[in-house]
């Protein structure tokens, strides 16, 4: 499955006609607002958390200054992306929490994780208190139930492999939280494709909102990536072979490699250069690892670049 490349594609106002799996480089809003209405089977994403990442880019989210404003521009990124969803699409959105800064203007660097270090965090949120679990992925969810979306489930990602942290007056944090959403009160959801082992070994169930999935760092990335592992039940569920699978927040490309080894097209939305070109390397290599593993396979591994033109 061959993807298109277009490193600048928020440089014009022209619409973007659908070329097989897309990789776009810019803004997030302003390029789904250039994509074709109910483009998209299905939407899988990790946007940035508030005030835990400096990824040194103009325009980012995750900065600013006011919670409400963090929500504020997601909420008006998701109506875009619900445009270009289908009818009978849904939305699986995964959002990390974190703690009130005390109004602490910066933050130090771990041994472990150097790329925590920040010299800039927002301001406490009014009404909250040094300390205080935030609250984000739930002040998400209930803004984009607000704003139309249908707020249909809250996963639990379960990290077996979690962190430790140094804190010594709370348990320490091993979950985020995964929601699925969808556009209209009927949509599209496969669960005989996902469905789980039962604990007696008699059989398959449903499966439920609980997964647990180990972290996976990825070498060349200096941030948090998707486990495959997490978003392939998403992708599987909520799409068919041959859907567009969207993703506009895409880091490093876990989308993009899953949905191709799925046989799933994938349009991916980046801000960051670097990014684009570690995202498009990862899915190059894991087109390689595939074709290597089956070589009877056709190999689809070209790169076809787009500079500076829709798409």
């Amino acid at each position: 499955m061959d993807y298109v490349l277009n490193e600048m594609a928020d440089g014009s106002n022209e619409r973007i006609s659908l070329l097989g799996s897309m990789i776009l480089g810019g803004d997030a809003q302003q390029i789904l607002e250039r994509l074709p209405d109910g483009c998209v089977r299905c939407i899988v994403t990790s946007p940035p958390y508030w005030g835990l990442r400096d990824y040194g880019i103009e325009g980012q989210i995750g900065l600013e200054e006011f919670l409400r404003d963090f929500l504020g521009k997601l909420v008006a990124v998701f109506r875009e992306a619900r445009r270009v969803l289908s009818d009978d699409g849904t939305l699986w959105l995964n959002i990390g929490d974190g703690y009130t800064s005390g109004n602490r203007g910066w933050r130090a660097p771990d041994k472990k994780n150097p790329a925590r270090a920040m010299s800039v965090r927002p301001d406490t949120p009014e009404g909250l208190k040094p300390k205080d679990l935030i609250g984000v992925p739930w002040r998400l969810a209930f803004a984009l139930q607000a704003d139309g979306w249908f707020l249909r489930s809250d996963i639990v990602w379960n990290k077996p492999n979690a962190m430790p942290e140094s804190v010594k007056d709370r348990p320490t944090r091993s979950h985020e939280y995964l929601f699925l959403l969808s556009k209209r009160e009927q949509y599209f959801y496969n669960g005989n494709v996902v469905m789980e082992d039962r604990e007696d070994g008699q059989g398959k169930r449903n499966r439920r909102t609980v997964w647990s999935v180990n972290t996976e760092p990825f070498r060349d990335a200096h941030f948090a990536t998707f486990p495959p592992a997490l978003i392939e039940p998403c992708i599987l569920a909520g799409s068919n072979p041959g859907d567009y699978v969207l993703d506009p927040f895409f880091g490093s490309g876990t989308v993009g490699v899953v949905c191709d080894s799925l046989r799933r097209n994938f349009i991916g939305i980046e801000l960051h250069p670097d990014y684009l070109t570690l995202a498009a390397r990862r899915i190059d290599a894991a087109k390689a690892s595939h074709a290597h593993q089956h070589p009877k396979a056709r190999s689809s591994s070209r790169l076809r670049r787009k500079l500076n033109t829709a798409a």
